[in-house]
């Protein structure tokens, strides 16, 4: 990512910072919103590290001789649907929160509509902590070529086996130890899963339709699978989406043989959620996927005492042995943007509160607390995060080779369509096949040049 823009920006607002940070002769006052979506108990730091920050930043100004009173508003939502309604609707009143916290495919619509500011404009990010950023999550915030978001935290979706039953197939502990290399070398796949799964449920070690246990609902997770089957999502030097035929058939297939197996059940999905996690920590289930940040669930509202000594977890394996090794993870960081606001101080304050909240101890504590993954690498060295063995695993098993959904606006309906197409040939309402020539002729219709068909 280019900062060269960002440097003219970064000069155009020294005035404006200056007032904020040190030169104002009286008291200045702020009131900063900030709502966060997809936030469970766990997440509160989401929107806590920007009242953090704002306790800094007064501190600094008082430290300089200078009076600053900064209120941070608060709010979280616990599902994606609310919050980003309740961001819209304010949006067209004239009263969007000042700070969002959001997934970044939010990034591209939200860019074009005119809500949110390159946030590049409005903080160095040549400078401490935002150069110490991986580079892969600043790019993955940002959107023709303009960094709008600072990443909130990072994560990775792994593959997860219960590991008495991989026992009791026959693997002895050197092989249960081994299986993440053996995913991650693509020697071992996910047409390897089903059969392994289907041992485990043959030696009624789970019940049927329990073998393997994938997530519920439509989510980011099942894009994997379609990585795993060599599916690419994004052309990069045009920006537009692929939609590779061979690959989505193949991806939609995996579903279907899962089912036809008897491994995963035909009425899956639509499982309540609260059933499924506690299903899966306690070992109902033999194989499964889900994401970094269940781990706290697993050990903390499901009461899995000792997740490592019953749980292996890996990438997600590639698809078969007839495509080259695609085992991968996806990554879907949070990010902090800054809305378009009448008031240009209003904003700058705002940017600055979210690059003090990027600062690795605050960012920190909310990588332990809710099970994500950091933001820098510069938090691999901070006590907290090094001596959380789940943190350090994870970071080095699956932060390498996390791929991102693309920051595109037709994303969206993309998705929509890939989503459709699985699930009708996940509960035998198409074949395969015929579920991606729908899916295709559906792309042509509604996105037109806006995607490659291969």
């Amino acid at each position: 990512m280019t900062t060269g823009s960002n440097k003219g920006s970064w000069k155009k607002h020294l005035l404006h910072l200056s007032i904020v940070l040190a030169g104002t002769a009286h008291a200045a006052d702020y009131e900063i919103s900030v709502v966060s979506g997809g936030s469970g108990p766990n997440d509160h730091y989401r929107t806590d590290a920007i009242e953090m920050a704002a306790n800094i930043l007064m501190q600094e100004a008082d430290a300089a001789g200078e009076e600053l009173n900064i209120k941070v508003n608060k709010r979280s939502y616990a599902d994606w649907d609310s919050f980003k309604q309740a961001v819209t609707l304010a949006a067209e009143s004239g009263s969007a929160p000042d700070i969002v916290v959001t997934g970044h495919v939010d990034i591209a619509p939200w860019a074009q509509s005119g809500l949110i500011a390159p946030v590049e404009d409005y903080v160095d990010m040549d400078a401490w902590p935002l150069n110490n950023l991986y580079p892969n999550l600043v790019e993955i915030s940002s959107f023709n070529g303009m960094i709008y978001g600072i990443p909130q935290d990072s994560e990775a979706r792994p593959f997860f086996a219960w590991k008495e039953y991989l026992q009791q197939i026959g693997y002895d502990q050197q092989a249960v130890d081994s299986l993440p290399d053996r995913i991650e070398s693509g020697e071992y796949t996910l047409y390897d899963m089903l059969e392994d799964a289907k041992k485990a449920q043959d030696e009624g070690l789970v019940a049927q339709g329990y073998g393997f246990y994938p997530r519920v609902t439509n989510g980011p997770d099942f894009w994997q699978f379609y990585t795993s089957f060599g599916g690419e999502l994004q052309d990069e030097e045009t920006g537009r989406l692929i939609f590779d035929k061979a690959a989505m058939e193949k991806t939609y297939q995996f579903f279907v043989d899962a089912v036809e197996m008897g491994v995963t059940r035909r009425n899956h999905l639509g499982t309540p959620w609260d059933q499924w996690y506690a299903e899966v920590a306690s070992g109902k289930a033999a194989f499964w996927h889900g994401g970094t940040w269940h781990y706290s669930r697993y050990t903390e509202a499901e009461g899995l005492d000792d997740f490592f000594g019953n749980v292996q977890f890996g990438l997600i394996p590639t698809g078969d042995k007839e495509v080259d090794n695609h085992a991968n993870t996806l990554t879907h960081p949070v990010v902090y943007l800054i809305t378009e606001q009448d008031n240009e101080e209003q904003m700058e304050v705002a940017a600055k509160l979210i690059k003090l909240a990027s600062e690795p101890r605050i960012n920190t504590l909310h990588a332990i607390k809710s099970s994500h993954l950091g933001i820098s690498p510069e938090q691999m060295n901070i006590g907290l995060y090094n001596n959380d063995r789940w943190a350090m695993e994870a970071t080095e098993r699956l932060l390498p080779h996390a791929t991102s959904m693309p920051n595109n606006a037709d994303f969206g309906a993309f998705w929509n369509i890939y989503w459709k197409g699985l699930e009708a040939a996940w509960t035998g309402q198409k074949t395969p096949k015929q579920a991606v020539i729908d899916a295709e002729t559906e792309l042509r219709g509604t996105l037109g040049n806006g995607v490659i068909i291969l």
